[in-house]
């Protein structure tokens, strides 16, 4: 029988990191089914979803544990990857005047809504003639029955200022 586990790794980032990680789950007769990985601040961030022989688990759990000598979190979590879900997924991208408390007032509107977000990714950019800094956000995101992308977009054009964001649905 085979397992579905999702790796949460954090640490000081250096060449060789993934493959220390992708070593370990072969080792062990994994098969890396998806991830996302960053290079952030000098950190490294990553998610991993490996499938693996239930057999298998508990000595991966220890060869990722050697790891973490290294300066490593290695977080291993049992997922069930075959849970239905009833979404409609959505693709959202916001730019608008980057201020304090942003993020807390897009979460907001999306949790007011029962939305998911399955990825969130932002950054600040300069604006192209001002050089002022702009927020951009770039999300996937899940709706749940009865919400649909103009309820969405609704809930964010009737945001009050200064929060005015450019929206794109796809």
């Amino acid at each position: 029988m085979q397992s579905s586990l999702v790796l949460t790794v954090l640490g000081p980032d250096r060449a060789g990191l993934v493959k220390s990680i992708a070593e370990a789950v072969k080792a062990h007769h994994g098969n890396w089914q998806e991830s996302r990985m960053v290079h952030l601040a000098g950190q490294f961030a990553g998610l991993a979803h490996v499938t693996l022989p239930q057999d298998q688990v508990a000595s991966l759990r220890q060869a990722l544990q050697t790891l973490q000598a290294n300066g490593l979190q290695i977080l291993v979590q049992h997922s069930d990857a075959a849970s239905p879900r009833t979404i409609t997924p959505l693709t959202l991208e916001l730019l608008g005047h980057d201020r304090p408390g942003i993020i807390h007032d897009i979460t907001r509107q999306l949790a007011a809504l029962n939305v998911n977000i399955e990825e969130l990714e932002t950054e600040q950019r300069a604006a192209p003639m001002s050089s002022e800094l702009l927020f951009y956000a770039h999300l996937k995101l899940g709706l749940p029955e009865g919400v649909s992308a103009d309820v969405v977009q609704d809930a964010f054009e009737a945001m009050p200022d200064p929060l005015t964001v450019d929206l794109s649905f796809s």
